[in-house]
């Protein structure tokens, strides 16, 4: 069976790598048709897509359903695989085979259209998500691992040339205030087992468990490091308050209390979310930073 490429995936990869993009996005039905008869896999729906992965619904040879994950090999995803591993299905989808040479993964297969971000009740997602980090971060993080410290010298080595693409000073106090937070704490980064991006879209519902967290990309550092995509997720709702600082303190709060961290260093390492996040925005050519970036810092200052 020929394996469709979704033309929305060719286009994602088109606009992040273009020639390039275009020609890993036309080689996949062959790299998937390679792992269909290498691991002896049946197709078993239509494929679904992130913006870099294709993901086929497959079967094993036993009849137990999974799933096949391909994607071009990444910094970010390259310790996909280890971290899965080492988690070895406690809080995360279960890995049950890969090759590290294609970035290929074959995973335990989940429901696919039921997220935490479909649950009604946002404080409710935001407890069975923070019940999830709690397991995940609580391992070490294996060797191998890429370290925040790494990350953390890299973002404070680029603060200067976006201070200088920055047109406001309120943006340029704020990138300056989490990069002083940073630097306080680059030298204690930790050495968890971080998932880096566990909001609620990804933690699907399972058969083995009521919910896993997907899509890792695992590195080794400070468990605070961890909470930012979870407060700026379903911002709608934080809106609808009518009292945003509140609104992400509580949140916040929660997982720390949750997770059994110092709230200042959490609140320290979530700022540093703030400047990776506002470091890429101006590195993709805004003078401006995030709205939303901007309000997580200013109420996390009540916490740092």
């Amino acid at each position: 069976m020929t394996v469709r490429v979704p033309p929305a995936l060719t286009a994602s990869h088109v606009k992040w790598m273009g020639a390039a993009g275009r020609a890993w996005s036309a080689g996949l039905p062959a790299l998937a048709g390679r792992y269909l008869d290498e691991w002896e896999l049946r197709l078993d729906g239509e494929p679904r897509h992130g913006v870099v992965s294709l993901v086929l619904p497959v079967v094993l040879a036993d009849g137990t359903p999974a799933a096949l994950k391909l994607q071009p090999v990444t910094d970010e995803n390259a310790t996909e695989a280890p971290g899965l591993r080492a988690w070895a299905g406690d809080g995360s989808v279960l890995l049950l085979d890969s090759d590290p040479a294609t970035g290929a993964l074959l995973l335990e297969r989940l429901e696919a259209d039921r997220s935490l971000a479909a649950v009604p009740d946002a404080m409710e997602a935001l407890e069975l998500l923070t019940g999830l980090l709690r397991r995940l971060v609580a391992r070490p993080a294996p060797e191998g691992m890429r370290r925040l410290a790494d990350i953390a010298q890299g973002m404070l080595d680029g603060v200067d040339g976006a201070l200088a693409g920055l047109r406001r000073e309120d943006d340029r106090r704020c990138l300056r205030r989490c990069a002083a937070a940073v630097a306080e704490l680059l030298p204690e980064p930790g050495d968890r087992l971080l998932h880096w991006d566990l909001h609620y879209e990804n933690v699907l519902a399972a058969d083995r468990e009521p919910w896993l967290a997907i899509d890792p990309k695992p590195l080794a550092g400070d468990p605070g490091f961890d909470l930012m995509p979870a407060l700026h997720n379903r911002w709608d709702e934080v809106v609808a308050t009518g009292d945003v600082p509140r609104a992400v303190l509580r949140r916040f709060d929660l997982m720390v209390d949750a997770l059994g961290l110092d709230r200042r260093r959490a609140a320290g390492w979530t700022l540093g979310r703030v400047l990776q996040n506002s470091l890429w925005t101006v590195e993709g050519g805004s003078g401006e930073l995030d709205a939303v970036q901007v309000a997580v810092a200013e109420a996390l200052r009540l916490r740092w």
